[in-house]
């Protein structure tokens, strides 16, 4: 059975840059859907479920910016913004709201394309071997399911997110470098981008509810990386696991 082709959302109210954008996705082997405007590409998101979105920052009625939002309630679907030249404020303003990645008009095709394949390749969980969860206070890793709880409660985060949260899980009570966690999660050409390895850590650590200056799981060591702190009692009880089940269910994901 032939796999199934990405579907990726390209959402812009420019009809001559989302032609450009959607034929060479379509060259790439792509499918393509396509929204001029935020509350249209909300609808087509729940409706059909893209693998990705493309979404500009500069749009009437609802912008960029407010549909990221708006995506970021309901799902963790990978999101590249597109962001004016030299409009440095809105790379950092759409990391912060929960984008993925950027690119900056006027862009080039290759480039577009290079950072599309990337994002739809971190989104993809790894396969999981039979690992036990990881437990620490609250905090629950159930990465057979992909799933993180604190104190019971899912938590929705997006790959980037799961993706660094799991790697320093899986290295507890270790420093992991920026470089690593930027080589790891990201992929190479990213070394040496702390902004958005910074940015990223910030949402996570404001989702598990955590103090950066007084951190109870994820810590910084300035200039160097990050270290998730290690469980005194690394066997996850009884009690732990039950919490850490709890909501795990078959409900579909994105």
């Amino acid at each position: 059975m032939p796999q199934q082709k990405p579907l990726i959302l390209v959402v812009d109210d420019d009809p001559a840059l989302v032609r450009l954008v959607s034929l060479n996705l379509e060259l790439d082997g792509y499918q393509v859907l396509t929204a001029a405007g935020g509350s249209a590409a909300i609808d087509l998101i729940q409706k059909d479920q893209p693998s990705l979105v493309l979404l500009d920052v500069m749009m009437p009625g609802m912008d960029g910016f407010q549909t990221c939002q708006r995506i970021r309630d309901f799902s963790g679907l990978p999101i590249i913004m597109i962001t004016a030249k030299g409009g440095v404020e809105d790379v950092v303003h759409g990391l912060d709201i929960g984008a993925d990645d950027y690119v900056t008009k006027p862009f080039s095709i290759t480039e577009m394309l290079a950072r599309v394949k990337a994002v739809l390749q971190r989104a993809k969980f790894p396969q999981e071997t039979a690992q036990p969860p990881f437990v620490s206070g609250q905090l629950c890793i159930d990465f057979a399911h992909h799933q993180v709880t604190l104190a019971g409660e899912e938590i929705m985060l997006p790959p980037t997110e799961y993706r660094i949260l799991c790697l320093l899980a899986r290295n507890a009570g270790r420093v992991i470098t920026h470089d690593q966690l930027l080589t790891e999660v990201w992929g190479k050409e990213y070394r040496g981008d702390t902004h958005i390895l910074q940015v990223a850590v910030a949402r996570l650590r404001k989702k598990l509810g955590d103090d950066s200056a007084n951190p109870k799981y994820v810590a910084t060591r300035p200039g160097i990386g990050y270290t998730l702190r290690k469980p005194k009692d690394t066997t996850p009880g009884t009690t732990d696991l039950v919490a850490c089940a709890r909501g795990s269910d078959d409900r579909p994901r994105q």
